[in-house]
């Protein structure tokens, strides 16, 4: 069974907020006031996390954190990005049901990091996936 795109929204504390018309990122962020939204398609080792504007309508199919404003002017470690993968992995596997048959799957993060730091990473961008298993 294939299900309808959402557009997500992972809170600080894990939570999934999923939306399944698109929603102006000014709804989210008046209900989270020190915060500010980040699409994980724009998240990239050692820069900022690029805000989503109020007035931009969240994408379906789209992953969006929600990050402290204190976060804002930080740019992103290899830590950060995997606290955020384990987020949106564990916040994706407790929103779906499946089938007893399901068995292993690839659930991807969704957000890729650009080469900055190492020698493995500097080789081009790379894809953060977490195995459910």
């Amino acid at each position: 069974m294939k299900w309808p795109p959402t557009a997500m929204v992972i809170g600080l504390d894990g939570g999934l907020q999923e939306f399944k018309q698109p929603i102006k990122a000014c709804y989210i962020l008046s209900h989270n006031p020190k915060c500010f939204l980040c699409s994980s398609e724009t998240m990239f080792l050692g820069s900022h996390a690029p805000h989503v504007n109020d007035d931009e309508a969240l994408q379906l199919g789209q992953i969006y954190f929600l990050m402290p404003i204190s976060k804002s002017e930080t740019p992103l470690s290899l830590e950060d990005l995997c606290v955020l993968a384990i987020k949106a992995s564990t916040a994706l596997n407790n929103s779906v049901v499946l089938p007893f048959s399901a068995g292993p799957r690839k659930v991807p993060a969704g957000f890729d990091v650009a080469g900055m730091g190492s020698q493995a990473v500097e080789r081009g961008v790379r894809r953060i996936e977490v195995w459910d298993q």
